[in-house]
């Protein structure tokens, strides 16, 4: 008794590159672009930052904006205390939650 291989059918291919175009368009709504739309508002974030701005780094430190430079800002956090800390380390500014509490 011989037994043969079943031959695959010619449709598949079709359905296979439509299902992979959807998985592709489903992972791109909803993981790529709301990241992109993050990294946007961060960055705009970032380079409107002003003199008094009320400000956390990714690390927790909480500090008011002092001096802003190119690369980094100077943060004040407590009495005279100043950080320096680099701009990409700024996540977020807590005065507008502060003033809603």
């Amino acid at each position: 008794m011989i037994l043969q291989a079943a031959q695959p059918t010619g449709g598949g291919n079709g359905s296979f590159l439509i299902m992979m175009i959807a998985i592709f368009a489903v992972m791109w709504f909803f993981m790529i672009r709301p990241q992109r739309k993050q990294q946007k508002e961060l960055e705009k974030f970032r380079n409107e930052l002003k003199k008094g701005d009320k400000v956390v780094t990714a690390g927790g430190i909480y500090g008011t904006v002092d001096e802003i430079k190119e690369r980094y800002v100077l943060l004040k956090v407590d009495g005279e205390t100043r950080l320096r800390v680099d701009k990409n380390s700024l996540v977020r500014d807590y005065s507008d939650a502060q003033q809603q509490q």
